[in-house]
C-alpha cells in the first residue's frame, strides 16, 4: 500500500462518514472564489507596499470604511442565499427567482446611497479612523474612488450569493477571476504609470479595485439575465414585492446588524492598533493580509455548509443538514490547521513578500505566528456560522459575534496593547476566536436552528 493511500485513509478516518464529494463540489470553487477575492487585496497591498508604509496604511484604513458600506450588501446577500437555498431544496424555482429580483432592487438602492455618503464623508471617516496625518489625504482619495461603483458592487455580492444558494459555486469563482484580471491590469497601470499614463500611487490602487468590482457586477448581471442554475433575472419582474422583501429582511437585518457591529468593532480595534504608529499598523495590516489566506478554505466550507444546510431544510431533511454542517467543519479544521503550521514556520518570509522594511516585518512575525494556534477555532466559527445562516438563524450568530468582539476582543486589546504593543492586540484576537468558535459549536449542536421558519 502506497504512502498516499495510507494518508488518504487516515484523513477519511479523521473526518468520519459523509458526502465528501458533494462538500468538495461546493467548497472548492468557493475556495477558488475566496482566493481570487483575497487576491484583490493582496495584489493591491503588494503593489502599494513598495511605495511605503503610509501607502499600506492608507489602503488598509480606507478599506475599513469600504467594508462598512459593503456590510449592508452582505446583509441582503445573506438573506438571499438562505431563501434561495431553501426554495432550491424544496424544488420551488419561481419563489427562488422572486427572492433574487427583490435582492437586486434593494441592492441598487443601497449602492446609490453608499456611493453618495462615502464620497461626501470620506475625509471625516479617515479622521474618525484616527488615521495618522500622512495617511489622511491618500486614504480620502482611495475611498472616494473605490466608492463610485457601489451599485455594481452590491449586485456582485447579491448575484453571487443567489448562485451559491442555488448550488452554483463555479460561476462566482469565474466572475472573481475576471475581477482580478481587471484589478491587476488597471491598478498596475495607474499605481506605477505605464506608458503615457500617470503614476498615481494609492489612487491608482483604488481605480483598480473600483474597475474590478464594477466589471464583476456587470458580469453577474449578464449571467443572471441569460439564466443560470435555475435562476433568471427579468427586467420586467423588477417590481417591489413587500412579502419577499420582508422575508429577506427577517434574515438579512440580524445578519447586517452582526456585520455592522463587527465592522464598527473592528474599526475600534483598528484604531487601537493605529494609535501604536504607522509602522505598527502597517505590520498589522500585512499580517492580516497574510492570515487571510487561511480564510480561503474556511470561506469555501462555510459556503458549502450554508448551501447544504439550507437545501437540506428545504427538502425537510434536518438530520442530513446537521451531518453536512459537521462534515464541512471537520474538513475546514484540517485544511486551516495546515495553513496555521505554514504561518508559524514561514512568518518572516511571508511578510517579506509584501514589504522590504525590516522593522515592519519584525513587528508582524509573532502576531502571525500567534494566530496559527487559533485556526481550529476560526474554522469552527466560520463554518458553523455559515450553517446557521443557511438555516436563517442569523440572530444567534449576531449575538455570538457581538459578544466575542465587543466583550472579549476590544477590552482585552485596550488592556494588552499598553504593555505588549501589537502582540497584545493579536492575543486579544486569538482569545476572541476561541470564544466564538466554542459558542458557534454549542448553538449548532442545540439543533434549534432546524425548527426556524423563514
Amino acid at each position: 500500500m502506497s504512502y498516499m493511500s495510507v494518508a488518504a485513509r487516515g484523513i477519511r478516518t479523521l473526518l468520519g462518514a459523509g458526502d465528501y464529494r458533494r462538500v468538495f463540489a461546493l467548497a472548492l470553487p468557493a475556495v477558488g472564489e475566496q482566493l481570487l477575492n483575497m487576491t484583490v487585496g493582496l495584489v493591491d497591498t503588494f503593489m502599494v507596499g513598495h511605495i511605503g508604509a503610509n501607502a499600506v496604511a492608507a489602503v488598509g484604513l480606507s478599506n475599513q470604511a469600504v467594508m462598512i458600506v459593503t456590510t449592508f450588501f452582505a446583509a441582503v446577500a445573506t438573506g438571499v442565499t438562505a431563501l434561495v437555498a431553501r426554495h432550491t431544496g424544496a424544488h420551488e424555482p419561481e419563489d427562488a427567482n422572486q427572492v433574487l429580483h427583490q435582492g437586486y432592487l434593494v441592492g441598487a438602492v443601497m449602492g446609490i446611497v453608499g456611493t453618495a455618503l462615502s464620497v461626501a464623508f470620506a475625509e471625516p471617516m479617515m479622521h474618525l479612523l484616527r488615521a495618522p496625518a500622512d495617511v489622511v489625504a491618500p486614504g480620502t482619495t482611495y475611498l472616494r474612488i473605490a466608492a463610485l461603483p457601489f451599485i455594481l458592487t452590491s449586485w456582485l455580492f447579491i448575484g453571487n450569493a443567489a448562485l451559491r444558494g442555488a448550488g452554483d459555486t463555479r460561476s462566482p469563482m469565474m466572475v472573481m477571476f475576471f475581477v482580478n484580471i481587471v484589478n491587476i491590469a488597471v491598478a498596475y497601470a495607474f499605481i506605477y504609470g505605464v506608458g503615457p499614463l500617470p503614476a498615481m500611487g494609492v489612487a491608482g490602487s483604488a481605480m483598480g479595485a473600483a474597475a474590478g468590482r464594477g466589471v464583476g457586477g456587470l458580469l453577474v448581471l449578464a449571467l443572471l439575465l441569460r439564466g443560470r442554475a435555475g435562476l433568471r433575472l427579468k427586467l420586467a419582474d423588477l417590481l417591489p414585492d413587500m412579502v419577499q422583501m420582508k422575508r429577506i429582511a427577517n434574515i438579512g437585518i440580524p445578519a447586517g446588524a452582526e456585520q455592522l457591529l463587527m465592522r464598527f468593532g473592528m474599526t475600534a480595534y483598528v484604531t487601537t492598533v493605529a494609535a501604536l504608529g504607522t509602522k505598527a499598523y502597517a505590520a498589522h495590516q500585512l499580517a492580516l493580509q497574510s492570515e487571510s489566506i487561511a480564510y480561503m478554505p474556511g470561506f469555501g466550507f462555510a459556503i458549502a455548509a450554508t448551501t447544504m444546510v439550507g437545501q437540506g431544510l428545504g427538502a425537510r431533511r434536518p438530520d442530513q443538514a446537521r451531518a453536512d454542517g459537521y462534515l464541512a467543519r471537520r474538513m475546514a479544521i484540517l485544511f486551516m490547521s495546515a495553513m496555521g503550521v505554514i504561518f508559524f514556520v514561514f512568518a518572516a518570509a511571508i511578510l517579506g513578500l509584501f514589504i522590504d522594511d525590516p522593522e515592519v516585518i519584525q513587528l508582524g512575525i509573532w502576531p502571525l505566528r500567534l494566530v496559527a494556534f487559533s485556526q481550529p477555532a476560526l474554522a469552527t466559527s466560520m463554518v458553523l456560522s455559515g450553517g446557521l445562516r443557511g438555516a436563517g438563524d442569523t440572530r444567534a450568530t449576531m449575538v455570538i459575534t457581538s459578544i466575542g468582539l465587543w466583550l472579549v476582543r476590544l477590552p482585552l486589546a485596550v488592556l494588552l496593547t499598553g504593555p505588549l504593543g501589537l502582540l497584545g492586540a493579536w492575543i486579544a484576537m486569538g482569545i476572541d476566536l476561541q470564544v466564538r468558535g466554542g459558542a458557534m459549536f454549542l448553538r449548532f449542536r442545540s439543533g434549534k436552528w432546524a425548527k426556524l421558519k423563514v
